[in-house]
């Protein structure tokens, strides 16, 4: 039986766990930033003739994958598949919530493939795949379940309301039974809370920067470390970004990070990293008024950032109430 594996980019070790013939990491990041159109999502998976840039099989190595040979590279991923004669495509995508999105993304992709669907097969992998040790891979039993039409449904209608101008669609996504896509509910959870709040203005993620920051963690690589800060939306180049916005504007909640990093490219990477590591951290004034709730950080300061389809500003700060579960609209 010759057997395919999609995951995410937290999955990369399954590519050394022998688990099947070609193994597919998704690197796209939804969780932040403008998302990618939906004709280039659609290149990616194409052939590379129609790609206009990153394609799928550059993430997979030859070496690691007898099913492709590295003429077949240019193929469309559904071309390679059928060309070979898959019987099985599993789908390997943990609770984390960019790797939520990019299930959703996936299914919603192959639901108008028939000849595809019919072999995908969902793993309920309900631990950190990023962590997780190839040799124990191997081995580990994780539960199967087919994947049907209302399943795919589903993945339609949450891709659908992720993409829209405004959260509100996703906000009623956690009224709604999701079926086997169970773990979709808490990852959007975890996205609405990066919303502003209504009484600090921050995300869960900002006011976690904070709380570490006033707790006398003053150096960037104790808040980018894996699991410092107890939330799942963002990688360590995304927190990052958060932090310039609580230290850059006309009312900064931090002090001490680097000034160099309001103006280096952004691509710079070994630039920033230093500028980053040279930094010592503390809470401004305001910012500790912000974490006690008692001044409201986008009232100085301007808003303009993604969240999935919506483009949050200053004008339109649609703000998440996690007490309540609710949305405020702008």
């Amino acid at each position: 039986m010759k057997r395919v594996i999609l995951t995410s980019s937290s999955g990369v070790g399954l590519a050394h766990a022998d688990r099947a013939d070609m193994v597919v990491p998704f690197i796209y990041r939804f969780a932040s930033g403008p998302l990618p159109t939906a004709d280039h999502l659609s290149s990616y998976l194409a052939s590379r003739w129609w790609s206009n840039g990153m394609h799928w099989s550059d993430c997979v190595g030859v070496r690691q994958s007898p099913l492709l040979r590295r003429q077949d590279r240019a193929g469309a991923l559904l071309w390679v598949c059928e060309t070979y004669g898959v019987d099985l495509i599993e789908l390997w995508f943990d609770p984390e919530p960019n790797s939520q999105l990019q299930l959703i993304w996936l299914l919603d992709y192959l639901r108008s493939e028939p000849s595809i669907t019919e072999k995908l097969r969902l793993r309920r992998v309900d631990f950190d795949l990023r962590g997780a040790d190839p040799s124990e891979l191997r081995h580990r039993d994780v539960r199967q379940v087919d994947i049907v039409e209302s399943d795919l449904g589903i993945a339609s209608m949450a891709w659908e309301a992720y993409r829209a101008p405004t959260p509100e669609l996703c906000a009623g996504l956690l009224d709604r039974p999701l079926g086997k896509l169970s773990f979709l509910k808490p990852a959007m959870e975890d996205l609405l809370a990066e919303l502003p709040s209504p009484a600090t203005g921050l995300g869960a993620t900002e006011t976690r920067l904070l709380e570490r920051i006033a707790g006398g963690h003053s150096r960037t690589d104790e808040l980018f470390r894996p699991g410092a800060l107890a939330t799942r939306v963002f990688d360590p180049w995304e927190l990052g970004a958060l932090l310039e916005g609580l230290a850059f504007g006309p009312a900064p909640a931090i002090a001490g990070l680097d000034g160099k990093l309001a103006t280096l490219d952004p691509d710079n990477a070994r630039s920033r990293n230093a500028a980053f590591r040279r930094s010592r951290l503390s809470l401004t004034e305001f910012g500790e008024a912000v974490l006690a709730g008692r001044e409201d950080f986008r009232g100085p300061n301007p808003i303009k950032r993604w969240w999935g389809g919506t483009l949050l500003t200053s004008e339109r700060l649609w703000r998440w109430d996690g007490e309540r579960q609710s949305l405020i609209a702008p």
